[in-house]
């Protein structure tokens, strides 16, 4: 792997990065300076990367301050109960918006356009029991693991579940383990949603995500017809360039936005990150203060988004040109062959592309690669449109 990027290609958890087992990063607020230089020996641009480690060592250390302050003013006893009473209250308002969704059985698949390996399709299948005030949530009959890094670690798949969870439900609903109490969730070992170790995962959280949500709003919307929107872009389009520069590395990393799928009583948004992601745009002036590139084209892609009664919303074309000769492009995405779907009659937004433009040439790339650019290369990504909702009249 080249550092500081994310591999297209990797077939083993080895291959993604520097694995550190559990030790101490601070021993009584003095930093382990052995620790700091593995790990920055292990990158690019080490100094940022220091930096990101101190600021989350800073917002734990706020974190505690915080929960001192409570406990000495109420007392261990008293804080205790009011952290449990929070738990329950939030239970009861998660089984009280459960109730309100129909009983029965929901099934639904979806897929992903490949594993980054073989050029196959990936399925990820879900079944929904809802009884009362309870779901019983399964994962049986979803592929197994696969040798490309579309794995998704078990903590991904729950994180995904419980973010539909709440969307559905009620999101202001106190977010503890009193929400996720009323679930019962089966992912079977050895899948691409809960994989046996060394599976690669480099995609499993930016891009696998994506599709265990796209298939649990499938189907919901089996249960609630007129709630659940219509697919969204379904992916985070990763794209990463590193390499060096007078004989300094540099990292670029960013997601791109895409199309919302538009919902039962809306269009859905343009050019907007959705559902397992929340980064925000890098505005072109500090990317290109920053790195040894280019925007040459970031615009919405007009149409791209599903026709409708309420219509999809477009994705973003975003063109880059490197600038010098040692570089390393990696790009993780979805959604080029199997676009986001319509609902009740609504079209399918436009399925993404990825090319590089070479000495005016386009070469079109798949949704996963790792390959060496030139200077002068240009990069395209183009996302993809939301789904659209209900058939136009």
């Amino acid at each position: 792997m080249t550092p500081g990027s994310m591999p297209g290609n990797s077939t083993e958890i080895f291959q993604e990065g520097l694995i550190i087992p559990p030790c101490k990063l601070l021993t009584r607020g003095k930093e382990n300076a052995d620790v700091f230089e593995i790990i920055k020996a292990n990158t690019r641009t080490p100094v940022e990367r220091a930096g990101d480690i101190r600021a989350q060592i800073a917002a734990n250390n706020l974190g505690a301050m915080r929960m001192t302050e409570h406990i000495k003013k109420y007392g261990v006893d008293t804080y205790m109960v009011f952290a449990a009473s929070i738990i329950e209250y939030s239970e009861k308002r998660m089984r009280h918006a459960i109730i309100k969704i129909p009983d029965g059985t929901y099934a639904a698949e979806d897929f992903m356009d490949d594993e980054g390996i073989i050029d196959q399709p990936v399925k990820i299948a879900v079944t929904l029991k809802i009884a009362g005030s309870a779901i019983d949530i399964s994962f049986e009959g979803t592929d197994r693991q696969r040798r490309g890094n579309i794995n998704a670690p078990y903590a991904v798949t729950l994180s995904a579940v419980y973010y539909v969870l709440r969307c559905v439900t009620d999101p202001e609903i106190p977010p503890n383990h009193g929400c996720y109490l009323p679930l019962s969730i089966n992912v079977p070992e050895g899948t691409v949603l809960n994989p046996n170790p060394p599976a690669a995962v480099a995609s499993g959280n930016v891009e696998t995500s994506q599709r265990i949500v796209d298939v649990l709003l499938l189907a919901l919307h089996r249960a609630m017809p007129h709630k659940i929107p219509a697919q969204s872009q379904g992916t985070m389009n990763n794209v990463v360039i590193g390499g060096t520069v007078n004989g300094e590395g540099f990292t670029y990393y960013e997601t791109i936005a895409g199309g919302q799928g538009a919902s039962p009583t809306k269009n859905g948004d343009d050019g907007i990150h959705t559902h397992m992601t929340n980064t925000a745009n890098t505005p072109i002036e500090a990317l290109e203060l920053s790195y040894p590139l280019r925007v040459e084209r970031y615009e919405l892609i007009p149409d791209s988004g599903g026709n409708g009664k309420f219509k999809g919303g477009s994705g973003i074309r975003r063109a880059i040109k490197v600038l010098v000769a040692d570089a390393t492009l990696s790009i993780q995405s979805e959604r080029r062959k199997y676009p986001p779907k319509g609902l009740l009659g609504g079209e399918d937004g436009r399925a993404g592309k990825n090319y590089l433009v070479r000495d005016n040439k386009r070469i079109n790339l798949p949704s996963k690669v790792t390959m060496p650019l030139e200077k002068g290369d240009v990069m395209v990504i183009e996302t993809p449109g939301g789904g659209g909702y209900r058939h136009a009249q």
